[in-house]
Protein backbone atom coordinates (compact mmCIF):
# COMPACT_ATOMS: atom_id res chain seq x y z
CA UNK A 1 0.00 0.00 0.00
CA UNK A 2 1.15 3.53 -0.84
CA UNK A 3 -0.02 5.99 1.79
CA UNK A 4 0.12 9.58 2.97
CA UNK A 5 -0.53 9.83 6.71
CA UNK A 6 -1.40 13.27 8.12
CA UNK A 7 0.79 14.93 5.50
CA UNK A 8 0.79 18.70 6.17
CA UNK A 9 2.09 21.58 4.09
CA UNK A 10 1.70 25.37 4.00
CA UNK A 11 2.98 27.96 1.56
CA UNK A 12 4.62 31.11 3.01
CA UNK A 13 1.95 33.29 4.58
CA UNK A 14 -0.65 30.51 4.53
CA UNK A 15 -2.19 30.24 8.01
CA UNK A 16 -4.19 27.02 7.62
CA UNK A 17 -2.06 24.18 6.17
CA UNK A 18 -3.10 21.49 3.73
CA UNK A 19 -3.76 18.11 5.35
CA UNK A 20 -3.66 14.89 3.38
CA UNK A 21 -4.60 11.33 4.28
CA UNK A 22 -4.55 8.93 1.37
CA UNK A 23 -4.30 5.20 0.66
CA UNK A 24 -3.58 3.67 -2.75
CA UNK A 25 -3.58 -0.10 -3.17
CA UNK A 26 -1.71 -2.16 -5.74
CA UNK A 27 -3.62 -2.94 -8.91
CA UNK A 28 -6.07 -0.10 -8.31
CA UNK A 29 -6.61 3.47 -9.46
CA UNK A 30 -7.15 5.99 -6.66
CA UNK A 31 -8.69 9.27 -7.82
CA UNK A 32 -8.31 12.72 -6.29
CA UNK A 33 -10.74 15.40 -7.43
CA UNK A 34 -11.37 18.98 -6.37
CA UNK A 35 -11.88 22.47 -7.69
CA UNK A 36 -9.09 24.38 -9.39
CA UNK A 37 -6.74 25.75 -6.75
CA UNK A 38 -7.90 23.27 -4.11
CA UNK A 39 -4.42 21.75 -3.71
CA UNK A 40 -4.36 18.79 -6.09
CA UNK A 41 -1.03 19.82 -7.60
CA UNK A 42 0.36 20.45 -4.12
CA UNK A 43 -0.49 16.88 -3.16
CA UNK A 44 1.28 15.51 -6.24
CA UNK A 45 4.33 17.67 -5.55
CA UNK A 46 4.51 16.27 -2.02
CA UNK A 47 4.11 12.66 -3.14
CA UNK A 48 6.71 13.10 -5.88
CA UNK A 49 9.18 14.83 -3.57
CA UNK A 50 9.15 18.22 -5.31
CA UNK A 51 7.81 19.81 -2.10
CA UNK A 52 8.66 18.96 1.51
CA UNK A 53 5.89 18.42 4.07
CA UNK A 54 6.01 20.11 7.46
CA UNK A 55 4.63 16.95 9.07
CA UNK A 56 3.35 13.46 8.41
CA UNK A 57 4.76 10.56 6.42
CA UNK A 58 4.66 8.95 2.99
CA UNK A 59 5.09 5.18 2.99
CA UNK A 60 5.17 2.30 0.52
CA UNK A 61 4.40 -1.10 2.00
CA UNK A 62 5.32 0.27 5.41
CA UNK A 63 8.68 1.76 4.40
CA UNK A 64 9.00 5.48 5.05
CA UNK A 65 10.03 7.33 1.86
CA UNK A 66 9.21 10.87 3.07
CA UNK A 67 12.83 12.01 3.03
CA UNK A 68 13.79 10.49 -0.32
CA UNK A 69 14.63 12.95 -3.13
CA UNK A 70 12.43 12.79 -6.26
CA UNK A 71 14.93 10.76 -8.31
CA UNK A 72 15.02 8.02 -5.68
CA UNK A 73 11.28 7.70 -5.10
CA UNK A 74 9.63 4.49 -6.38
CA UNK A 75 7.25 6.31 -8.70
CA UNK A 76 6.65 7.70 -12.16
CA UNK A 77 4.73 10.83 -13.12
CA UNK A 78 2.58 11.21 -16.23
CA UNK A 79 1.43 14.74 -17.02
CA UNK A 80 -1.18 16.32 -19.27
CA UNK A 81 1.67 17.14 -21.65
CA UNK A 82 3.47 13.94 -22.54
CA UNK A 83 6.98 15.18 -21.61
CA UNK A 84 8.50 13.66 -24.74
CA UNK A 85 11.41 15.10 -26.68
CA UNK A 86 9.81 16.03 -29.98
CA UNK A 87 13.02 15.69 -32.01
CA UNK A 88 13.70 12.16 -30.76
CA UNK A 89 12.17 8.92 -32.00
CA UNK A 90 9.60 7.00 -30.00
CA UNK A 91 12.27 4.38 -29.28
CA UNK A 92 14.74 6.94 -27.95
CA UNK A 93 12.08 8.57 -25.79
CA UNK A 94 11.25 5.21 -24.25
CA UNK A 95 14.92 4.40 -23.70
CA UNK A 96 15.14 7.41 -21.42
CA UNK A 97 13.10 5.43 -18.89
CA UNK A 98 15.74 2.75 -18.61
CA UNK A 99 18.04 2.59 -15.63
CA UNK A 100 21.72 3.05 -16.43
CA UNK A 101 22.15 -0.35 -14.76
CA UNK A 102 20.16 -2.06 -17.53
CA UNK A 103 22.53 -4.13 -19.70
CA UNK A 104 22.94 -2.63 -23.18
CA UNK A 105 22.13 -5.98 -24.79
CA UNK A 106 18.67 -5.85 -23.20
CA UNK A 107 17.81 -2.34 -24.28
CA UNK A 108 16.42 -3.00 -27.77
CA UNK A 109 14.21 -5.93 -26.77
CA UNK A 110 12.96 -4.16 -23.63
CA UNK A 111 11.95 -1.05 -25.58
CA UNK A 112 10.27 -3.07 -28.33
CA UNK A 113 8.31 -5.08 -25.76
CA UNK A 114 7.17 -1.93 -23.95
CA UNK A 115 6.03 -0.25 -27.18
CA UNK A 116 4.17 -3.41 -28.19
CA UNK A 117 2.41 -3.61 -24.83
CA UNK A 118 0.97 -0.11 -25.26
CA UNK A 119 -0.07 -0.70 -28.87
CA UNK A 120 2.84 1.11 -30.52
CA UNK A 121 4.69 -1.77 -32.18
CA UNK A 122 6.21 -0.58 -35.42
CA UNK A 123 6.27 3.09 -34.41
CA UNK A 124 9.70 3.11 -32.79
CA UNK A 125 11.48 4.97 -35.57
CA UNK A 126 8.93 7.80 -35.78
CA UNK A 127 9.82 11.16 -34.31
CA UNK A 128 7.63 12.19 -31.39
CA UNK A 129 6.67 15.35 -33.27
CA UNK A 130 4.86 13.23 -35.89
CA UNK A 131 2.71 11.32 -33.40
CA UNK A 132 -0.85 12.12 -32.34
CA UNK A 133 -1.68 13.08 -28.75
CA UNK A 134 -2.89 9.59 -27.93
CA UNK A 135 0.18 7.99 -29.46
CA UNK A 136 2.43 10.28 -27.43
CA UNK A 137 0.67 9.23 -24.23
CA UNK A 138 1.19 5.59 -25.23
CA UNK A 139 4.92 6.25 -25.67
CA UNK A 140 5.01 7.96 -22.26
CA UNK A 141 3.31 4.90 -20.75
CA UNK A 142 5.86 2.63 -22.45
CA UNK A 143 8.61 4.66 -20.79
CA UNK A 144 6.81 4.18 -17.48
CA UNK A 145 6.84 0.43 -18.04
CA UNK A 146 10.61 0.45 -18.43
CA UNK A 147 11.05 2.50 -15.28
CA UNK A 148 9.41 -0.42 -13.48
CA UNK A 149 8.34 1.58 -10.44
CA UNK A 150 5.32 0.57 -8.37
CA UNK A 151 3.60 3.97 -8.04
CA UNK A 152 2.18 5.94 -10.99
CA UNK A 153 1.02 9.55 -10.50
CA UNK A 154 -1.31 10.90 -13.21
CA UNK A 155 -1.83 14.66 -13.40
CA UNK A 156 -4.81 15.39 -15.72
CA UNK A 157 -3.28 12.99 -18.29
CA UNK A 158 -6.28 12.88 -20.64
CA UNK A 159 -7.25 16.54 -20.78
CA UNK A 160 -5.64 17.26 -24.15
CA UNK A 161 -7.20 14.22 -25.89
CA UNK A 162 -10.41 13.97 -27.88
CA UNK A 163 -13.25 11.90 -26.40
CA UNK A 164 -12.58 8.72 -28.39
CA UNK A 165 -8.86 8.76 -27.63
CA UNK A 166 -9.52 9.56 -23.95
CA UNK A 167 -11.58 6.39 -23.60
CA UNK A 168 -8.92 4.26 -25.27
CA UNK A 169 -6.05 5.61 -23.17
CA UNK A 170 -8.12 5.35 -19.97
CA UNK A 171 -8.71 1.66 -20.72
CA UNK A 172 -5.00 1.15 -21.35
CA UNK A 173 -4.07 2.80 -18.04
CA UNK A 174 -6.53 0.60 -16.16
CA UNK A 175 -5.22 -2.57 -17.85
CA UNK A 176 -1.58 -1.69 -17.15
CA UNK A 177 -2.38 -0.84 -13.53
CA UNK A 178 -4.03 -4.20 -12.98
CA UNK A 179 -1.43 -6.21 -14.94
CA UNK A 180 1.62 -4.67 -13.28
CA UNK A 181 0.01 -4.12 -9.86
CA UNK A 182 0.78 -0.40 -9.88
CA UNK A 183 -0.50 1.92 -7.18
CA UNK A 184 -2.00 4.48 -9.58
CA UNK A 185 -3.12 7.89 -8.32
CA UNK A 186 -5.18 9.97 -10.74
CA UNK A 187 -5.64 13.70 -10.20
CA UNK A 188 -8.50 14.96 -12.36
CA UNK A 189 -11.43 17.34 -12.34
CA UNK A 190 -13.19 15.29 -15.03
CA UNK A 191 -15.98 13.21 -13.50
CA UNK A 192 -15.97 10.77 -16.42
CA UNK A 193 -12.27 9.96 -15.90
CA UNK A 194 -12.90 9.27 -12.22
CA UNK A 195 -15.99 7.17 -12.93
CA UNK A 196 -14.20 5.09 -15.56
CA UNK A 197 -11.04 4.37 -13.59
CA UNK A 198 -11.29 4.83 -9.84
CA UNK A 199 -11.67 2.10 -7.27
CA UNK A 200 -11.13 4.55 -4.41
CA UNK A 201 -12.09 8.23 -4.55
CA UNK A 202 -10.96 11.25 -2.57
CA UNK A 203 -12.24 14.82 -2.63
CA UNK A 204 -10.06 17.81 -1.78
CA UNK A 205 -11.99 20.63 -0.11
CA UNK A 206 -11.01 23.31 2.39
CA UNK A 207 -7.38 22.19 2.16
CA UNK A 208 -8.30 18.72 3.45
CA UNK A 209 -8.40 15.45 1.53
CA UNK A 210 -11.38 13.26 2.40
CA UNK A 211 -12.44 9.79 1.27
CA UNK A 212 -15.73 9.88 -0.63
Amino acid sequence: MFAADNLTFAYPGQIEPYRFWLEAHDGEVTAVSGASGSGKSTLLDLLAGFARPSGGTITLDGADITALPPEHRPLSLLLQSESLFEHLSATRNVELGLSTATPRADTKSAVEAALAEVGMAGFGAQKAATLSGGQKQRVALARTLLRNRPVLLLDEPFSALDDATRGTIRTLVKELTERHRWHTILVSHHADDVAALATRRYRLENRTLRLE
